[in-house]
């Protein structure tokens, strides 16, 4: 998931330096998205992973 934030972001980091604006803003805003989601999903697992070590 985090490789497909990175392709979202160099999309919109291309699409913003040839001047589409609808385009870097769709691809910046999706890149967001997945990175965050990104960040919940590691900080889950890294819970998780720290529970059962001790449980």
């Amino acid at each position: 998931m985090l490789y497909w934030a990175l392709v979202f972001l160099v999309v919109a980091i291309i699409a913003a330096a040839l001047g589409f604006g609808g385009i870097a803003g769709a691809s910046a805003g999706i890149a967001q998205v997945l990175f965050y989601i990104f960040l919940i999903l590691l900080a889950a697992s890294l819970l998780i992973g720290l529970f059962r070590r001790t449980g």
